[in-house]
């Protein structure tokens, strides 16, 4: 937890939503702050003017391309989303203003949709969709997955939330971050790991380090029978390697939700790739999620506005949230 600078109360505060819709509920913040709204085009215009910014549009890439250099700006951004690199710029990193992130809302519905995963693959599931439809009684024999093991990459609360998971479903569990300690393996351990693995997930965040870490190479480690899943970020895969690699039977199948480019578009191979399940980028989205992201705001903007320790507050070096 790291102290913030409180505003001052003399005058209300002016906060900047970078919008999509449906917009931010703000609660109990409303009358309280001056709310402006931008979208790509007005956002470097509006941003010197404001206190704090919150990044409601995760997908947008604009706080990078508009992040004012010298001069005023805000003193506090909160992305709502796990990952900042959409917002990161060197600019940013190197100022004094304070970056939070949505840490905790989304942990445990991506570790319950990587488990359906896991399960929907194991049990081929999709095939028998498919022959249903078809209108064919095919009897196959599906995996128990009890006793396989498990390789995950990323050892934040997503990752850990995953282990936990798919542990309570029979797996042995090895966790991999980015410094080994009591319960989590180093980066030198991931090649050894992934090679003995039935299943890989990948919720790591995008740093300079994990950019592209699964390509060919890493592929060809697998078991011809293990199986690959990603709801970390696109850019940790070379979508073109583990194509390749489906297609080689390398390995036996794999699931994206996450995309080096989105929305993944309707000339892309991946949507033919064989034995790969596509999602649209929604493993952390049930019902209410939007609601949570907004309420956990205003409990943040209430510890700010009295100068209160916040939590969440990211490494803007590093490219995450440290102590995990």
């Amino acid at each position: 937890m790291t102290s913030a600078t409180p505003p001052n109360l003399a005058e209300k505060t002016t906060l900047l939503v970078l919008d999509t819709d449906p917009p931010p509920r703000l609660g109990r913040l409303t009358g309280r702050v001056r709310v402006e709204h931008a979208d790509e085009s007005s956002l470097a215009e509006l941003l010197p003017a404001a206190d704090v910014l919150l990044v409601w549009d995760f997908a947008s890439h604009a706080v990078r391309r508009a992040w004012p250099g010298e001069g005023p700006r805000p003193r506090w951004v909160h992305t709502a989303s796990a990952g900042v690199d959409h917002l990161m710029c060197p600019e940013l990193a190197a100022s004094d203003t304070l970056v939070t992130n949505a840490r905790g809302v989304f942990d445990q519905p991506i570790a319950e949709y990587v488990a359906a995963l896991v399960l929907a693959m194991a049990k081929d599931l999709p095939r028998t969709w498919d022959l249903q439809r078809a209108r064919e009684w095919r009897h196959r024999e599906s995996q128990r997955i009890a006793g396989n093991r498990a390789c995950v990459v990323g050892s934040g609360p997503i990752g850990r939330a995953i282990e936990r998971t798919l542990k309570a479903l029979g797996m042995t569990t090895a966790l991999v971050g980015r410094t080994p300690r009591e319960g989590v393996h180093g980066p030198e351990d991931l090649d050894r790991l992934m090679a003995r693995a039935d299943w890989v997930v990948s919720a790591a965040p995008l740093t300079d380090d994990t950019h592209g870490m699964f390509d060919a190479r890493r592929f060809g480690l697998m078991q011809p029978s293990a199986r690959f899943v990603n709801v970390g970020r696109g850019q940790l895969v070379i979508e073109e390697a583990l194509a390749e690699a489906l297609a080689s039977r390398w390995i036996a199948g794999a699931a994206l939700d996450v995309f080096e480019h989105e929305p993944l578009g309707p000339e892309s191979p991946l949507w033919e790739a064989p034995g790969l399940i596509v999602s649209p980028h929604m493993s952390g989205d049930t019902v209410g999620w939007r609601d949570e992201l907004g309420a956990q705001f205003v409990e943040l903007y209430e510890l700010w506005e009295t100068g209160e320790p916040l939590p969440n507050v990211v490494d803007k070096q590093r490219g995450y949230v440290p102590g995990h």
